[in-house]
C-alpha cells in the first residue's frame, strides 16, 4: 500500500500549494466565465504593456482536463522536493519554480517575436497560451538530468522512464491535444536544461525574494496601467512625477475586460 495522502502532502508542501492554487484559480475562472483572451499571454498584448499576463496565464487553465492533466504530472514531479541529498529539496523547488514561470514565459514570447518579425508569420501574433505545462516540462527536464533511475508517473496508471518523458510527452501532447502549445512546452524543456546543467544557477533565497518583489512589483503597475482591472488603491503620477502614491481603498476593484481581437489559442 501506498503512503496515506496527507504524508504525501507533508512530503510535498510546495507541490501541494501550487495544485491548490492552481485548482483554486480554474474554479474562480469557471464562475466568472473567464475566457482566454482576459487571462492568457500573447505577443500582442504583450507589447501593449500586459506583462502580468506572463503570471496569470501560468497559473490559469480553462478547461478542466487541461487542468487534471498538468496537475496530474506535476504531482509526480513533486519528488523534486524529497531529494534534498542530491542537491534539490524544497528551496530549490520554490527557487527554480520562479525562474521557470519567467524565463518559460519570456522564451515563449520571444519565439513569437522571431517568427512574426523574421519569418513574417502573423498568425502568433495573437496566439494566446495558458496553462502550467511550461513548469510542468521544465521540472520534467530538470528530474531527468538529475534523477534519471526515477519514473514519471501520470493519471496513477501510466509509468514512463523519466530520462525520456520530456520529448515524449511533448510529441504525445502534439499529436493528442492539437490546440497545445509545442513553443510552450519546448521552452520549458529549454529552460529545465538551462537549469539542470548549470547555464542558470546561482539562485538562493535572496535573489529569490528579489526577483519575486520586482516580479510583484510589475505585475501590479502593468496590471494598473493596462485598465484591465481598476486598482483604486493604487495611482501612477505622470512621467514628471514618477513617484507612486497609496490612497485609501475606494469600492475596491471593479473587473472591465478590455476588448480583444480574437486570435488563436493554446494550452501550455
Amino acid at each position: 500500500m501506498g503512503k496515506p495522502l496527507v504524508y504525501e502532502i507533508l512530503e510535498k508542501p510546495a507541490t501541494s500549494c501550487v495544485i491548490g492554487i492552481c485548482s483554486a484559480i480554474w474554479f474562480y475562472i469557471q464562475k466568472k466565465n473567464i475566457g482566454y483572451a482576459h487571462v492568457g499571454l500573447s505577443y500582442e498584448t504583450a507589447i501593449q504593456g500586459h506583462y502580468w499576463r506572463i503570471i496569470t496565464s501560468a497559473f490559469s487553465h480553462i478547461s478542466v482536463i487541461h487542468l487534471v492533466f498538468n496537475m496530474s504530472a506535476l504531482w509526480s514531479l513533486g519528488v523534486v522536493e524529497t531529494l534534498d541529498h542530491m542537491g534539490l529539496g524544497f528551496q530549490f523547488y520554490l527557487q527554480y519554480t520562479l525562474v521557470l514561470v519567467l524565463f518559460s514565459g519570456f522564451l515563449v514570447l520571444g519565439s513569437y517575436h522571431i517568427l512574426i518579425n523574421r519569418f513574417k508569420l502573423e498568425y502568433f501574433r495573437r496566439v494566446t497560451a495558458v496553462g502550467y505545462s511550461c513548469v510542468v516540462f521544465g521540472w520534467m527536464t530538470i528530474l531527468s538530468v538529475k534523477h534519471p533511475s526515477s519514473k514519471f508517473n501520470l493519471f496513477g496508471f501510466l509509468s514512463l522512464p523519466i530520462s525520456f518523458a520530456p520529448f515524449e510527452s511533448l510529441i504525445f501532447t502534439s499529436i493528442i491535444v492539437p490546440q497545445a502549445s509545442f513553443l510552450g512546452h519546448l521552452s520549458g524543456i529549454v529552460v529545465g536544461y538551462s537549469i539542470a546543467w548549470g547555464l542558470i544557477h546561482g539562485m538562493n533565497n535572496y535573489w529569490a525574494v528579489s526577483i519575486l518583489g520586482w516580479t510583484a512589483l510589475v505585475f501590479v503597475l502593468s496590471l494598473k496601467k493596462s485598465g484591465t482591472f481598476e486598482l483604486d488603491f493604487l495611482e501612477i503620477e505622470s512621467v514628471t512625477d514618477p513617484s507612486v502614491r497609496f490612497l485609501a481603498a475606494g469600492n475596491g476593484r471593479t473587473l472591465r475586460m478590455s476588448a480583444l481581437t480574437p486570435g488563436g489559442s493554446e494550452m501550455v
